[in-house]
């Protein structure tokens, strides 16, 4: 059942935007239905276009690791945009957001801020080939680096598996020298770099996959990347768009304490604005221009809006025990959701990594790859998610994408989610 008046506006949306929406996965296709629009957001709250309220578990696909609204980034914004939202200069914001960021996360020497996850590894692949002076990159299927032509990738069956376009519009050319392999399966990264090893630029690597659902890496996997890169000379990216700020305060390097010589950031740095940012190695990210050769730029870039709301959500975030405390509902809200399947008969896993989470519809005690994902019970996640919306619980409208948590998902968000579960677990 959908609201009265999102129907309507989809219809209307249709007319004048391709396929009523500005990003694929808000079209409601893999789950039927209409799309409901939303109107507002509070806290862990978003209200739709009628009235009705939801628990939210999109988040924005994330970055509102304070929840909607919070007072403080708003202060930040609005007392920012009063000064200016533009200037195609620098600003004090850029460096004191970097500041902040190098303080979270040590590894990070140098940053370079961009306008998307996208542009962030799009630019990270030019840097590595500029740096290595090499031209393929490896990437794992069933991680998504944006949409950048060279990594829209699908795997193959195989083990060794050379790229081929997953999508129109992408010549083969450009995928010749993208290679790809199974996430968490570090023998098959072997045997491409036993054959590949002296031309790879660099891995590109989800270390917690936000985009087949969640899935974490296993950590011999990661450590297994990391010293295939040393002993080859490619460079270790981690795309931490998601991850970032959530897998751990200090992202999935921290927890997994592995240190990539690359990372993408993204989504939370924002606080809910468009920004992301490319960071790590400074004898790296110093081919980057003007320092280098390697060209990158945009007019947008690190705009004081996207600054202000950053550090007033990283200030916030890192306040002690917050982000912890968000860590331990993450947790007992999963431990209520299987308990209620167990209860209901419906087979459910789960996957936790800080404030991310999955739920898969699957008999298995094991998801560490696409493969796994994919086999999952699809039509019952469908049924399951239509059930929490007409509940008032918004989750993400695909089997394939993560589920956030924010610091303002209190005991209230917490009792409405696990009765309305309990409901639709016993339709299942």
């Amino acid at each position: 059942m959908m609201t009265s008046r999102s129907e309507p506006l989809f219809e209307q949306a249709s007319q004048y935007l391709v396929g009523g929406v500005n990003s694929a996965v808000r079209a409601f296709r893999a789950v039927g239905g209409t799309p409901v629009f939303m109107r507002r957001g509070e806290g862990a709250w978003i209200e739709d276009v009628d009235g009705k309220q939801y628990v939210d578990y999109v988040l924005s696909y994330g970055p509102l690791a304070m929840g909607h609204a919070h007072p403080d980034v708003v202060r930040a914004i609005t007392d920012t945009a009063a000064r200016g939202t533009s200037f195609g200069a620098p600003t004090e914001l850029e460096t004191e957001l970097a500041m902040k960021v190098q303080a979270i996360m040590p590894g990070i020497e140098r940053l370079r801020m961009v306008n998307s996850g996208t542009e962030a590894c799009m630019s990270a692949v030019r840097l590595a080939r500029g740096y290595t002076g090499r031209d393929r990159v490896l990437k794992f299927r069933g991680n998504y680096h944006g949409h950048v032509d060279a990594l829209l990738v699908e795997a193959g069956s195989g083990v060794l598996t050379l790229g081929i376009p997953g999508s129109p519009g992408v010549p083969a050319a450009v995928t010749e020298t993208t290679l790809t392999a199974p996430y968490n399966d570090i023998d098959a990264v072997r045997q491409l770099f036993a054959e590949y090893g002296d031309t790879i630029a660099a891995v590109l690597v989800e270390p917690v996959s936000g985009n087949m659902n969640c899935v974490p890496a296993l950590p011999s996997f990661l450590r297994g990347l990391r010293e295939l890169c040393d002993e080859s000379g490619a460079l270790l990216v981690f795309d931490e768009v998601m991850s970032g700020f959530r897998a751990a305060l200090g992202g999935a390097q921290a927890w997994y304490g592995i240190d990539p010589d690359l990372t993408c950031l993204g989504k939370v740095i924002g606080g809910g604005l468009p920004t992301a940012a490319l960071g790590g190695r400074a004898d790296v990210m110093d081919w980057l221009a003007p320092t280098g050769p390697v060209y990158q730029a945009g007019t947008l870039s690190g705009n004081p809006l996207a600054m202000a709301s950053g550090l007033a959500t990283l200030a916030a975030l890192s306040q002690p025990g917050v982000h912890a405390d968000a860590v331990a509902w993450t947790a007992r809200l999963l431990e209520g959701l299987r308990e209620r399947a167990a209860g209901a008969g419906v087979p459910l896993f789960t996957h936790q990594a800080g404030t991310m989470f999955g739920l898969f519809f699957t008999d298995s005690d094991s998801v560490v790859g696409f493969e796994d994902v994919a086999a999952c019970d699809g039509e019952r996640f469908k049924r399951f998610f239509h059930g929490m919306l007409e509940a008032g619980v918004y989750l993400a409208p695909s089997a394939f994408e993560a589920g956030f948590v924010s610091t303002a998902h209190d005991e209230t968000a917490l009792q409405h989610t696990l009765d309305a579960a309990e409901r639709v677990f016993a339709d299942l």
